[in-house]
């Protein structure tokens, strides 16, 4: 009753029919909701959405330009809808599994579906991807890269075997050390530098 007190007279009519397709578009199963956009056309690649993959957020995309979106971007957390910026953590995909060529697109919606959705993950992946989908564990990693560089190059500086022996070569024998030491110092700059231009 106090619906219907809100409401001027003259649209309580409409705002009822209005309600009414709303529970009926919640209602609808998968393979019908398509025939709700009036428009099929993707807004990446302004065609007619082949593979058609809805958001979570409601919007319509083809299922190879909303894949390369996130494969292009950072693949390492959840995409932001390209039309309304919310966070997508999930996709419908709005097309028959036994479609020609839809295997791979329904492979990455699932592999999609099953990162970000917030369903529960097997141990397995929580073990292999866990640590690299946080800013602390690729800066880890960046840290175990440059500790087994300087690991490879004091091996090889400690190591016997030479390519220019020093014994036969004197001081030309130091050059490929030094050439080491060089090259380890550079990788190091490179990796340094690949971080600091990532924080700003």
């Amino acid at each position: 009753r106090n619906e219907h007190q809100n409401i001027h007279p003259e649209n309580q009519e409409l705002v009822r029919a209005l309600r009414q397709q709303l529970q009926t578009e919640q209602d609808a199963s998968v393979g019908d909701r398509h025939r709700f956009y009036t428009d099929m056309s993707c807004p990446v690649c302004l065609q007619q959405a082949t593979f058609p993959i809805e958001t979570n957020c409601g919007h319509l995309f083809c299922g190879s330009c909303i894949i390369a979106y996130w494969r292009y971007g950072s693949w390492l957390g959840a995409i932001r809808c390209p039309i309304c910026r919310q966070t997508v953590t999930l996709f419908l995909p709005l097309f028959a599994e036994d479609q020609q060529d839809a295997t791979q697109v329904l492979q990455d919606v699932n592999d999609y579906n099953r990162r970000f959705s917030g369903q529960p993950r097997s141990v397995s992946f929580g073990l292999i991807w866990v640590p690299m989908f946080s800013v602390g564990g690729l800066f880890w990693m960046f840290r175990i890269r440059i500790f087994l560089c300087l690991l490879g190059a004091l091996l090889y500086l400690a190591s016997p075997l030479d390519f220019l022996p020093e014994a036969l070569f004197g001081i030309l024998g130091f050059l490929d050390d030094f050439f080491v030491i060089f090259l380890l110092l550079i990788y190091i700059s490179i990796m340094y530098r690949e971080v600091v231009t990532q924080r700003l």
